[in-house]
């Protein structure tokens, strides 16, 4: 077996939520000798595995607290030939860390990525009130900004702070209790290992023939007439032209289920295209 089929594509660096995630896919594929492969964006994650430099990749689907992940989503039904493979929930537990002589008096700057800042607003109005705050890549990428400036905090996972030198201030600083990431193992169609669940989910990108009245209406009635329980639909724009969308949705069933198919099949004659982005075990 060639290192390519065990090299898993993460947004780094190391000690990401996206590199945890990694870590536990790599056990549950059985890969003791994992090479996981830094990336500095969800579009280098999906373009590593569509051009082989690595047969699984790690990305971001849907957080709690935010929502889904639109870069994920656009790249699903507009660039990219990869398949969900297999998903698993993650919980987000940040924390503030420092530099290990570093006191929080010493903080001038706070650093982390977009969702971590916005996800610990009322931590840093009580505890660092006026401070700067600064977006970068990654909440890693934060923790490693920290170890090596006295006047910088990040606010990152235990993990990162870990892994780059730098201190737990406060644990637990997040304004939500209970916020959770989902993230999808992807490969590229017809390589799916085999993994085993508790259950199976199966998510679609639908687009239309044309805008009119009643379209929604008529993808939620082939649903309901097959039975079918859809946990979440959303409308994106094609990015064609303005107000031309299309339509994601996600729910619990596989392909294989005689239902699903039935949805499917009805669904293709009356939509410009049906794409299965995976029907995949979830734990």
């Amino acid at each position: 077996m060639s290192s390519i089929d065990h090299t898993i594509a993460f947004l780094g660096p190391l000690g990401t939520y996206t590199h945890e995630a990694a870590l536990s896919f790599a056990e549950r594929l059985g890969f003791p000798d994992v090479d996981l492969l830094e990336c500095t964006s969800f579009d280098e994650v999906f373009d590593c595995v569509d051009r082989g430099r690595a047969a699984f990749g790690v990305v971001g689907k849907e957080n709690s607290l935010e929502g889904s992940v639109t870069a994920t989503l656009d790249n699903f039904a507009f660039r990219s030939s990869a398949v969900i493979l297999a998903e698993k929930v993650i919980d987000i537990h940040h924390c503030l860390v420092l530099h290990p002589d570093a006191k929080l008096a010493d903080v001038r700057t706070v650093a982390s990525h977009a969702q971590g800042l916005a996800q610990c607003r009322r931590f840093l109005n009580e505890r660092l009130p006026g401070r700067t705050t600064l977006t970068v890549s990654s909440t890693a990428e934060s923790a490693r900004l920290a170890a090596n400036d006295p006047t910088m905090a990040g606010i990152s996972n235990a993990l990162a702070a870990k892994l780059h030198g730098a201190r737990v201030e406060v644990a637990e600083i997040g304004d939500h209790f209970g916020n959770q990431t989902c993230f999808a193992l992807i490969g590229r169609a017809g390589s799916a290992p085999q993994l085993t669940g508790t259950r199976h989910k199966t998510t679609l990108a639908l687009f239309l023939r044309e805008d009119k009245a009643g379209t929604l209406n008529m993808i939620l009635s082939e649903f309901a007439y097959a039975n079918i329980n859809l946990s979440m639909i959303q409308s994106r724009p094609t990015k064609q032209q303005l107000g031309d969308y299309m339509f994601f949705a996600e729910f619990e069933g596989s392909v294989n289920d005689i239902e699903v198919q039935t949805a499917l099949n009805c669904l293709r004659l009356k939509l410009r295209e049906v794409k299965v982005l995976g029907s995949y075990p979830v734990e």
